[in-house]
């Protein structure tokens, strides 16, 4: 069992604490307003509290507050696991980070924090139940820190991404991949008319 913080309530980070959870993980969710979100089934405090709690944090804030939100938890999350979902993007659904990404921007905001970006190439319902596709597709991880993404890989199994469905793209630059593949998410998405999707690597 490992303790899990969650930054945020919305739907990805209700779905992944849920998968989590299923898996015998201890959850407690960070909010900016945890008086009004005693209704999510696990605890919920305030984002310091998720902090303290959690060996791996999970960042599922708003891709555009992110930034704001961790830098004030920077000596909470020395030294921890932070897996980062989020994406910036703007009210007309634009890149906010178009030459770079938050992912980047936390870790070089919190040097000592280990990043490692993962799971935002899909939508929530399927983040932690690649079950509901006919089959899984591919789940991206970036990051500096091996046995960070050790950690998070060891979690996505969990949440039934097997291991060969697991694609290391190396350092944390190359979580900018993944969040600019935002754009290409919503196109397939109103070609197709849903958001139960993901992209499989095809090899060869």
């Amino acid at each position: 069992m490992t303790n899990i913080g969650v930054f945020g309530t919305g739907h990805v980070a209700r779905a992944v604490a849920a998968g989590a959870a299923a898996a015998g993980h201890h959850i407690v969710f960070g909010s900016r307003e945890p008086d009004s979100r005693k209704d999510l089934g696990f605890p919920v405090g305030t984002l310091d509290d998720a902090a303290a709690h959690g060996d791996i944090v999970v960042n599922a804030t708003p891709g555009t507050e992110s930034l704001a939100l961790l830098r004030p938890l920077a000596a909470r999350l020395d030294g921890r696991v932070l897996l980062d979902i989020a994406v910036g993007l703007t009210e007309t659904m634009e890149l906010a980070h178009p030459n770079s990404s938050i992912g980047e921007q936390i870790q070089q905001a919190l040097p000592a924090t280990r990043v490692v970006k993962t799971l935002c190439t899909m939508d929530a319902n399927v983040m932690a139940a690649p079950q509901r596709l006919s089959r899984p597709g591919t789940v991206f991880l970036s990051g500096a820190d091996a046995g960070a993404k050790a950690q998070v890989a060891d979690l996505l199994r969990d949440l039934g991404w097997a291991e060969e469905t697991q694609l290391d793209l190396g350092g944390i630059h190359t979580a900018r991949g993944q969040e600019h593949l935002a754009l290409l998410f919503m196109g397939v998405a109103g070609a197709l008319g849903t958001y139960t999707f993901n992209f499989d690597v095809v090899r060869s």
